[in-house]
């Protein structure tokens, strides 16, 4: 950045061994700490999403500074390598691959080579393409070389669109109207007003990155509706400030005033046209993202704002710990927030402030607080998001899932059914439905809901599994063995689904099959010691005593608190008449479950035998 903005600031001049000299070096460092302490780009930094903001930005800058490169040779603007120029667009192409946003280096490069290289007024420009004059020798551009470079750029442009449209479809992606309200409205006038009270917001957020949030969708910013709403003076102002930087930067006598506020601007403008709304609609209201590449204009205007004071203030101490005092409060912000992207819950947290009318950040807040076990604090987040967003399908099914689990299965259901309502296709809220369908002893609209689930979501292994858990208890054996089979198909680590086909098979009778499904299923997820146990359960009552025993001390191994373990194991050692290790193990049970019925029964078996067998041995 220093680099780039000794260029920006100082101009392109080179010694004549070719070496780029920075006729800028305070202000060009004072823009360049600007941006490195901006706290608006913590998200990019910070989030791992960021990282293609990054590269967009580093192949972005390299474009320009190669561009810069083109000139190294130039005398007033006559020699120039068009090598340089290609190099320059290809960046360009490797910074949009990065996000969409980088082509538009190729625009600010021509804006660069027009305003520093040519030194052209573009009011005079303007003012000699309305009166038709001989513009191409007037001004000297074709002898410059201007246009033939704009042309490389423009054909550069177009044929990396073009590449892309190829690769990525005619189609831009689909958003809902949560996504982006504004670009929904049908009036004109609501989607005008909306979109430039967005722009105002976009520019506070780089004037006073104070309130910065990881989302502002889902009612953040409420819709402008009428000009009676205070909130068009943010859209006054905004523009206020646009349209008297511009009339400076074209009407000023001073040409360097021009250039940096040109150059200033186009920064500031142009990286944010593919995120205005204007060509496409986006799927975000504000996202801080997306100004990462404009706040480099925004240095600019401000760093020469700064310089322009120092010129005619006394007293230039205090300018200058004002502009420390700036530098501090950003340093300070951007830790703050940075410690806020450290965490789930600190980062959802901190949105409830800044957005407490999005829905997105209730649910965020909720889901994070229901993963960590808080099921009673995450019902009341879930609520406020279906208060706030009564059609926010994604709320309704996960809070209608803690309400199945506490067995509050009448609202449950009404949630779920309302989500498959609003979302048809909702494969995941379907499924769900038919676990409270289920629960509720509705059988047949259980099964329905299972397979509408699976309509929607072809390989879907967790509903091939409870729609195999429904057979199971209408004793439709084959078809429950069936939807588990496809279950592990799907998925093959699927451990629920091997191990209700061994325990079906095994209390039917099928041992054999259940011994091959249990080997089979231990091949693929080896180390899994609810498969080990039921295994070794299947070998024991085929009387293979010794894989047997070794599976269940495999399984005890991986897992020594499981009562159930220890039990079966000691059954294992009654039938096989080792008789004291199946005493230890029925007291190791016993201990970790003493309620259990079953082992307290044969546990008290054995007692009984072993006092004749010491009754016998006494006589």
């Amino acid at each position: 950045m220093v680099d780039v903005f000794s260029i920006l600031l100082g101009g392109l001049q080179f010694t004549n061994k070719g070496r780029r000299l920075n006729l800028a070096p305070k202000t060009s460092l004072l823009a360049a700490l600007l941006f490195a302490v901006h706290p608006v780009h913590t998200e990019c930094v910070a989030g791992i999403v960021g990282r293609a903001d990054l590269l967009c930005a580093l192949f972005f800058l390299l474009s320009f500074l190669g561009y810069c490169k083109a000139f190294r040779e130039n005398k007033e603007g006559h020699n120039f390598s068009v090598f340089w120029v290609l190099v320059s667009v290809l960046l360009g192409a490797i910074a949009m691959l990065c996000k969409e946003q980088g082509i538009t280096i190729l625009g600010l490069n021509a804006v660069f080579d027009a305003l520093v290289i040519n030194k052209l007024n573009i009011l005079e420009f303007i003012q000699k393409l309305l009166r038709k004059d001989k513009l191409l020798e007037n001004a000297g551009l074709l002898r410059k070389g201007l246009l033939f470079r704009i042309t490389l750029l423009m054909s550069g442009g177009a044929t990396i669109l073009y590449i892309r449209w190829r690769i990525m479809g005619t189609g831009p992606p689909a958003f809902t109207e949560v996504d982006n309200p504004a670009s929904f409205a049908d009036s004109l006038f609501v989607r005008a007003i909306n979109y430039n009270y967005y722009y105002s917001l976009n520019a506070w957020l780089l004037l006073c990155p104070w309130w910065l949030c990881f989302d502002w969708s889902m009612g953040c910013i409420p819709l402008i509706k009428s000009v009676s709403d205070w909130r068009i003076i943010a859209l006054a102002a905004l523009w206020f400030c646009l349209i008297g930087l511009i009339c400076q930067a074209l009407c000023s006598e001073d040409s360097y005033k021009r250039r940096i506020l040109t150059l200033g601007l186009g920064f500031l403008i142009i990286p944010f046209l593919p995120a205005s709304n204007l060509f496409f609609r986006v799927g975000f209201v504000v996202a801080e993202r997306v100004i990462y590449l404009p706040s480099i204009g925004y240095c600019i205007l401000f760093t020469y704002g700064f310089s322009l004071l120092s010129k005619q203030a006394k007293k230039k101490k205090i300018l200058a710990v004002a502009v420390l005092g700036i530098l501090l409060m950003n340093i300070m912000r951007c830790a703050l927030r940075s410690s806020q992207w450290r965490s789930e819950e600190q980062l959802f947290r901190s949105a409830l402030s800044v957005c407490p009318l999005n829905a997105k950040v209730h649910y965020n807040v909720g889901k994070n607080l229901a993963d960590k076990g808080n099921q009673s604090a995450a019902i009341k987040y879930y609520r406020e998001a279906v208060r706030l967003n009564p059609k926010y399908v994604h709320a309704m099914n996960n809070l209608g899932n803690i309400l199945k689990e506490r067995n509050e299965l009448q609202e449950a259901e009404e949630l779920l059914s309302l989500a498959v309502q609003i979302q048809p296709d909702f494969a995941a809220a379907w499924m769900n439905l038919g676990i409270v369908q289920n629960s509720l002893r509705r059988f047949e609209e259980a099964e329905q809901s299972y397979w509408t689930a699976i309509k929607h979501r072809k390989k879907y292994p967790d509903c091939y599994y409870n729609l195999g858990r429904l057979y199971a208890d209408l004793n439709r054996h084959i078809d429950a063995l069936n939807a588990w089979r496809n279950a592990t198909v799907l998925k093959p680590e699927h451990s629920l689904a091997w191990n209700n086909m061994i325990i079906l098979l095994d209390n039917t009778g099928n041992l054999a099959q259940a011994e091959a499904v249990g080997r089979e299923a231990l091949e693929l997820i080896p180390n899994d010691h609810s498969l080990m146990f039921s295994l070794a359960n299947v070998l024991g009552k085929s009387q293979k005593y010794k894989e047997s025993e070794a599976l269940f001390l495999k399984a005890i191994k991986a897992n020594p608190n499981a009562a159930s373990y220890h039990g079966n194991l000691a059954v294992l050692y009654h039938r096989w008449g080792n008789l004291d290790l199946a005493k230890k193990h029925y007291e190791i049970s016993l201990k970790l479950d003493p309620t259990a019925p079953g082992t307290k029964e044969n546990y008290n078996l054995l007692r009984r035998k072993l006092e004749q067998l010491q009754k016998k041995g006494g006589a």
